[in-house]
């Protein structure tokens, strides 16, 4: 052979080699990182209740960090079947079993395909930090890897990482979640044929998958468990009760459930265990009230529902509860109801009348509870109350006791719908991101939406002396330096005082309430329209509440309301809450005084209907009843545009529309003058007028004492 072939080959082969080498260098990713860092960079961040017990496991993450068990207290039995099966040379080699690759390359060539993959555990742990394609190249690099991880990782470490990581189905990772998915136990009580299966599982865990092939798995579970008592590596006992056992399997349960509340403090709080405010005990009792309430529902087609448990004394969350929790399947579940935001219904109205009375109005002001309708566009909105009943001159007390519309809609224009929306944004209700001008006066109604969070957030600012502070999640937090005084105690104590009194509520929910309860407690319904979410918020001395049921994808419920719907879960919780504990009653500030006040003021005095009101002091009155300004006469109905239909199946003579005017006085008269003509002149502030077809313009001029005074521009509008 001549030297010039052997001169072309050994460059090829050096070209090759060199090739080679510096393909492998490129490629090779060694582990450098400590594995407690490497495990760090998932976002399973583990959640307990304020006492250590887990909350909620999630398995759709890189690692596990949730569920790690040290070397030193794994059952021994349990380590040396792993150590047996996986890698009986594991303490002898250097990351790589060459001896082993050797008889697994033959037995392969001989079968044809590959029977036998002679990984080391530490060639196991490479790959799961480096995953790559299984191919004869990745082999070569995780050998590398594997050689140079145990160049400075000791033996115990490696193994101790492989058993806490090593995949299983269903996404467990690690023999302590393999544990409690299998047999619901924790290793400690394993017995040792359910050991042995733990280190068969690892192998194929979707080939002897004990739910979905049941009994595939007992040959080689029995070969293994032979030849480690060959090897003197299981006792005669052990080995006898493995042919007489049979392996149960357990699906797994949590003791509580709260993935969602985990979930939204892992997004605030990254790479860190949490110890949470939240109660697991509390949880799981609250849980079970709420599945078990919308059973009840279920005929009335409510689907979903949240529930929000606060101690307002120190902001702590105790329960973060959304119904169908428990079941990983039921999709009622899958969606946060505690953060999604929805109309509030009437539940922002105490938040309302403590702005009016921060304004100069008091819980003794009168209000005129009558039918009143604003323009929207070229129609007419008409307000009413949830029962279509008027009361007429009513107190703010009764007002809001009762979930009035009219009083809240008279309300806000007192306060203002900009000056509102500033004090709710104070409130914290981010969810309310839009001009006053879009809400307008349908803000007093909840025609915004918020979640549950910000409400029982307000309500808790309530029930803390009109002190607002952001709750607390886990036990490090320190929300305490961000306190604000939103409302005077005062007025925070006349609020809760309403909604807490049986008897202001009594016209709407009647004597026997199911407000009503056993420890004075301040409570309020919501319900929007067309029953599409129903609200019941209450605190009494140290807990805040807060429950919200509907469907949400937005269809209605069959006529649940906040007091048919929620409101008996609010009273099963407080009866566990309150267990076991001195009550007290709701804060009263020592700077309210009392004072007797006519509820119903009339002429005569002495048939006037008096009760005992709490005022801030240099506000009390004996009658403080609201007037509208005196130089301020307007005509509410029609509005400028207005558009109606006649509808010529009803007779002519019941299609009446009312005129109306706002802040005609005492003495005074109006003359509705139509299209140039005067239909009647009165001291009425409404006039019933006969539809007639075509373009319609009305002009009032208004009389005292036979004198005209003013005259009320004129407005269009038409009837088709």
């Amino acid at each position: 052979m001549s030297k010039k072939p052997l001169k072309y080959f050994g460059f090829f082969s050096a070209t090759f080699l060199t090739c080679f080498a510096f393909a492998t260098f490129l490629c090779l990713k060694p582990i450098t990182a400590p594995f407690d860092r490497i495990i760090a960079d998932s976002q399973n961040v583990p959640v307990s209740d304020r006492t250590g017990q887990p909350l909620a496991i999630t398995y759709q993450t890189a690692w596990n960090n949730a569920d790690h068990r040290p070397l030193y207290d794994m059952p021994e039995l349990l380590v040396a079947s792993f150590l047996f099966s996986e890698d009986r040379k594991f303490y002898d080699h250097h990351g790589v079993d060459w001896s082993a690759r050797a008889s697994a390359a033959w037995q392969n060539i001989r079968h044809r395909k590959t029977v036998r993959g002679a990984s080391t555990i530490t060639e196991q742990v490479v790959r799961l930090i480096n995953p790559r394609p299984r191919t004869l190249w990745s082999k070569w690099l995780e050998g590398i890897e594997a050689t140079l991880l145990e160049h400075h990782t000791d033996k115990a470490t490696i193994l101790e990482f492989y058993l806490n990581q090593l995949p299983y189905a269903a996404n467990r990772r690690g023999i302590v979640q393999a544990s409690r998915y299998y047999f619901n136990r924790d290793l400690d009580t394993l017995s040792a044929k359910e050991m042995l299966a733990l280190a068969i599982l690892a192998r194929a865990p979707s080939a002897y998958d004990l739910y979905t092939a049941p009994g595939k798995i007992d040959a080689p579970l029995a070969r293994l468990g032979a030849q480690m008592h060959d090897a003197h590596k299981l006792s005669d006992t052990a080995y006898a009760d493995l042919a007489a056992e049979n392996i149960a399997t357990l699906k797994p349960s949590l003791p509580v459930d709260a993935r969602h509340f985990a979930r939204f403090v892992q997004l605030q709080n990254h790479n860190t265990a949490l110890k949470t405010t939240l109660d697991a005990a509390l949880q799981g009792q609250v849980q079970d009230i709420l599945d078990a309430r919308m059973k009840k529902l279920a005929a009335k087609n409510v689907t979903n529902a949240g529930v929000l448990v606060v101690d307002h004394t120190n902001g702590d969350i105790l329960a973060w509860v959304v119904a169908g929790a428990h079941n990983q399947n039921q999709k009622a579940g899958d969606i946060d109801a505690v953060l999604t935001p929805r109309q509030p219904g009437s539940t922002l109205k105490p938040f309302l009348y403590a702005a009016a009375l921060e304004k100069g109005w008091t819980a003794a002001t009168i209000i005129d509870d009558a039918p009143i309708a604003e323009a929207v566009g070229s129609g007419l909105h008409r307000f009413r109350n949830y029962s279509n009943t008027h009361y007429g001159p009513i107190t703010v007390r009764e007002a809001l006791g009762n979930s009035l519309n009219i009083p809240a809609v008279l309300a806000i224009n007192h306060v203002g719908v900009a000056n509102f929306l500033t004090d709710l944004h104070q409130l914290g209700f981010e969810s309310l991101d839009r001009a006053s001008s879009v809400y307008d006066e349908g803000l007093a109604l909840g025609n915004g939406e918020v979640t549950l969070l910000e409400l029982v957030r307000a309500y808790s600012t309530l029930a803390n002396r009109g002190v607002y502070r952001p709750l607390r999640f886990t036990m490090k937090d320190t929300p305490q330096s961000k306190h604000a005084q939103i409302f005077k105690p005062e007025t925070a104590s006349i609020i809760g005082n309403i909604l807490s009194d049986s008897r202001a509520r009594a016209l709407e929910f009647g004597n026997d309430s199911i407000l009503n309860l056993p420890v004075r407690t301040a409570a309020k319904t919501g319900t929007s329209t067309d029953y599409r979410d129903a609200w019941t918020l209450a605190y009494n001395d140290r807990y805040t509440i807060g429950i919200w049921m509907g469907n949400l994808d937005r269809t209605p419920m069959k006529d649940v309301t906040g007091s048919t719907g929620p409101a008996l879960v609010m009273r099963s919780i407080f009866q566990i809450l309150n267990r076991d504990r001195d009550t007290k009653s709701l804060y009263l500030s020592p700077a309210l005084v009392e004072q007797d006040i006519c509820t119903r003021p009339s002429a005569n005095e002495q048939a006037c209907p008096t009760r005992t009101e709490l005022f801030i002091e240099g506000t009390q009155t004996k009658n403080a009843a609201i007037a509208p300004s005196p130089d301020k006469i307007e005509l509410v109905r029609p509005t400028n545009g207005l558009m109606m239909a006649y509808d010529p199946r009803i007779p002519a003579d019941r299609q009446k529309f009312r005129f109306e005017l706002a802040g005609l006085k005492d003495g005074e008269e109006a003359e509705w003058i139509l299209n140039g003509e005067t239909l009647a002149r009165s001291a009425s502030p409404r006039y019933l007028w006969p539809l007639a077809k075509g373009p319609q313009k009305l002009a009032v001029t208004i009389y005292k004492d036979g004198t005209p005074t003013r005259e009320i521009a004129a407005v269009a509008f038409m009837v088709r």
